[in-house]
């Protein structure tokens, strides 16, 4: 193939360079790893010979035919995950083809194959709580209080974020957490407090002074939101960090896996 290919573009002539030598650009354009490299040019390849067997050229390929491509690579029997790699590569080199005036970007917006979720959430053993909670005691007063109490109680998330601080009652001699369920309107649920349930909780409010009983039971410390309602995002990521911290990195293993631990009676 000539190391240059003559377009039209408008009223005027533009020598292009020919696929190999723009492909060339493209790779040893990319801030990445050896390997990443390796891997567009790969995927790339099989992007290049799909064409082929289609008698297109680059100039001719729409977001249609890169649908299609994309069909075909499930087709081919790719995983999801392995399509949307392919994908990745076509992507990032129209979206650089068309930065450098090469062609138009038609891979703009193409969705990556959605992934079937194979796994489900897994429940923490006594000693993978305790070593949580070992791990949170060190941490701030509010992560530490939040923590002990989804695993103490069996709260999902959106039940502690919807929490205020009045919803710390009593019925008869017990003290509970009034709970909005999922689902629920209301607050006509309830989980007791013991007392190991209670004390981080206490020792949290202290830290701000004059809180009102009508205010988030647990609030944001960022610049962003400070005071605010704290997010069932950030406790997901509070939860999943401390996790990943005492060597628990599985996507079985999140804040949901706090709800159905074995530890609650014994902790």
């Amino acid at each position: 193939m000539n190391n240059l290919v003559t377009i039209n573009t408008g009223n005027m002539q533009k020598a292009r360079p020919s696929i190999e030598a723009i492909v060339d650009q493209f790779i040893n354009s990319q801030d990445v790893k050896k390997s990443s490299k390796d891997l567009y040019r790969r995927t790339l390849k099989q992007f290049f010979n799909w064409m082929e067997d289609n008698k297109l050229q680059l100039i001719e390929v729409s977001r249609v035919e890169i649908l299609r491509y994309k069909d075909s690579l499930l087709e081919r029997g790719l995983s999801p995950l392995g399509a949307g790699s392919y994908l990745t590569s076509v992507r990032k080199f129209f979206e650089w083809a068309e930065a450098n005036k090469y062609y138009p970007n038609v891979a703009k917006g193409v969705k990556a194959p959605k992934r079937k979720r194979k796994y489900e959430r897994q429940p923490l053993s006594v000693d993978q709580s305790k070593d949580l909670l070992a791990h949170f005691q060190n941490k701030a007063l509010r992560d530490y209080a939040v923590v002990n109490l989804l695993l103490r109680t069996g709260l999902r998330t959106i039940e502690v974020i919807r929490a205020d601080i009045g919803d710390i009652t009593y019925k008869g001699d017990r003290r509970v957490l009034l709970v909005q369920g999922k689902g629920r309107d209301a607050k006509d649920q309830f989980v007791i407090l013991t007392d190991k349930a209670y004390k981080p909780i206490e020792e949290y409010l202290a830290t701000r002074g004059k809180a009102k009983k009508g205010e988030p039971l647990f609030t944001s410390q960022s610049n962003n939101s400070f005071n605010q309602r704290l997010t069932t995002k950030s406790i997901s990521r509070m939860v999943k960090e401390g996790l990943r911290a005492v060597g628990i990195d599985s996507r079985e293993f999140t804040a949901h896996s706090l709800r159905h631990n074995t530890a609650v009676s014994i902790l």
